[in-house]
């Protein structure tokens, strides 16, 4: 089989393939990663195992949600340009309208009595999620006593000092760079959310085989012009709000906030959405504190990348402060605005720096820059379930200030009952009997109803 012919599958096959992958694409990066492994290595043959960890192994290094990148970044090889960018947009399109559709029925009904205990029941439910998240990233990131140091340093910084995320994950990798730069153990790349599987597809029995095809080597025009596309598509709508709107409107906001956020979100969903709930909560009012935990949920109970909870808050920021549009209508240009600006840059990563990747790979400072990273997100991610955990267990919380310090802590008092018994269950099911994410938070939002029928909240 020739080099042209292997290399490139037809579009229409492609095309059904990627959006089976899309309606599958539940139980985060982990799951989803696994997905595309068993459809596209195991079943369809169109890479092998090694191919399909080198590629891994590049979305880790990058910022935003790996598992659309790893599609994008598949979707290329096989498909060249346009094969990535419908792999990429197809893997979001379904979490986008399940969102879209789930904030629309949120801002109209989310204070009716029956809706606010399916989402009273969904709270109790994530904050057990993010928990066992926080255990699942720190067994694969926290082997040896430097990551535990610095997963400890970042928690410390975020909780008790309030530095901000994007500085954290900075410092991080700075650390991680230096310590792989030196050649420390400590700092030696592992982890991720790789799958695990005895079935080894070697690469010379797949479809793309072992060579590079001819449009997967670094070509500079193909990727300046590529990217220069990519770079307008995204930061020249930023630009037009802010000059035509000003840059406190809320589109502007909303267009450079999540700007931000997509260069920093290493580690993951979990790591950024502390960051997220934060901002969107205390800077920008778009949120009240627990309607994060809501949004959390819809993004759980629905296909595609958990970061699509970014909609919902793009949407309720945007329906709350309409500056003359009709709510719904300013709501869902909202969260149109912010899928845009948060995952337009994940096709430039991938069209930028895929072509380059092997020399990335080899790079000891760049993967110990990820492995100090992946230890950061763990005291990130400690941070949001301690920061939901406030707000679900508790209806008070104040905060505590002396000199630099700044400590959440919460009104004992005001501890809601219904709501700890709630998670305790929750947790049970599913540390203990294994309960998997879709049906731990149906049960939970179902015995929200069923309380709330009963006349207890």
């Amino acid at each position: 089989m020739s080099e042209a012919s292997r290399s490139i599958i037809p579009l229409s096959e492609a095309l059904k393939v990627w959006a089976r992958v899309a309606a599958l694409s539940f139980g985060g990066p982990a799951g989803q990663i696994a997905v595309m492994h068993r459809i596209i290595v195991e079943e369809k043959r169109w890479l092998g195992e090694r191919r399909f960890l080198h590629a891994l192994n590049y979305c880790m290094l990058l910022p935003g949600p790996e598992a659309q990148q790893l599609a994008i970044y598949i979707g290329w090889l096989m498909n060249r340009t346009l094969g990535g960018l419908l792999a990429g947009a197809l893997f979001v399109l379904p979490g986008f309208v399940a969102i879209m559709a789930l904030s629309i029925l949120y801002a109209l009904f989310g204070n009716v009595g029956p809706v606010s205990a399916l989402f009273f029941g969904l709270k109790a439910a994530v904050l057990v999620v993010v928990i066992q998240a926080v255990a699942r990233v720190s067994s694969r990131s926290l082997r040896n006593g430097v990551m535990m140091g610095i997963a400890a340093a970042a928690f410390v910084a975020i909780y008790a000092f309030d530095v901000g995320f994007p500085w954290i994950i900075l410092a991080a990798g700075v650390v991680g760079y230096v310590g792989g730069a030196w050649r420390s153990p400590a700092f030696a790349a592992g982890g991720g959310h790789g799958p695990k599987t005895d079935k080894a597809v070697p690469d010379a029995e797949t479809l793309l085989g072992e060579e590079t095809p001819a449009h997967a080597r670094p070509n500079f025009r193909w990727a300046a012009s590529v990217g220069g596309v990519l770079l307008a598509a995204w930061l020249l709508p930023v630009a037009a709000l802010g000059l035509t709107l000003g840059w406190d409107h809320v589109f502007s906001e909303i267009a450079v906030f999540f700007s931000k956020m997509a260069v920093v979100t290493f580690g993951g969903a979990y790591a950024v959405l502390a960051y997220v709930a934060q901002e969107a909560v205390e800077t920008y009012g778009w949120l009240r504190p627990g309607e994060m935990l809501d949004g959390l949920g819809m993004a759980e109970t629905t296909p595609g990348p958990l970061i699509m909870v970014t909609q919902f808050v793009g949407f309720m920021g945007a329906y709350r402060n309409a500056a003359g549009l009709d709510p719904l209508a300013a709501g869902v240009l909202g969260g149109v605005l912010t899928t845009w600006v948060t995952f337009t840059p994940c096709f430039l990563w991938i069209f930028l720096g895929a072509p380059f990747v092997e020399a990335l790979r080899g790079a000891r400072a760049l993967n110990g820059a990820l492995s100090a990273i992946s230890a950061a997100v763990v005291g990130v991610i400690l941070n949001l379930a301690v920061w939901f955990g406030l707000h679900v267990l508790f209806a008070e919380v104040r905060e505590a200030a002396a000199g630099p310090l700044r400590l959440d802590l919460p009104v004992v008092s005001t501890l809601d009952e219904p709501s700890l018994l709630l998670a305790l269950a929750a947790a049970v099911a599913a540390f203990r009997f294994k309960l998997g994410v879709i049906p731990l938070l149906t049960g939970a939002a179902a015995i929200g109803l069923v309380l709330h029928l009963a006349g207890v909240i």
